[in-house]
């Protein structure tokens, strides 16, 4: 049997990805500051996941999002 799978990807897209690596990496880097008591690099990190949210989003709107037209979808 065949299933028909219309789902769009649910961020499957190097813009998601993008976003994704950029705020995981700011937000391990703020837990450990919290935790060393690095108030500065906290706040850093802070800017850098709406930063990441910020470049999601960017890249989404350039067409590397789950349905833009330079994104790698699943072909069928």
């Amino acid at each position: 049997m065949s299933a028909d799978n219309s789902e769009p990807g649910h961020g499957n897209s190097p813009a998601a990805w993008t976003a994704i690596v950029i705020m995981l990496v700011a937000f391990s880097v703020g837990t450990i500051a919290f935790f060393f008591s690095i108030a500065w690099l906290v706040w850093a990190s802070a800017g850098f996941v709406l930063i990441g949210l910020l470049v999601g989003n960017v890249l989404a709107r350039m067409g590397y999002g789950v349905t833009g037209d330079k994104s790698f979808g699943k072909s069928h």
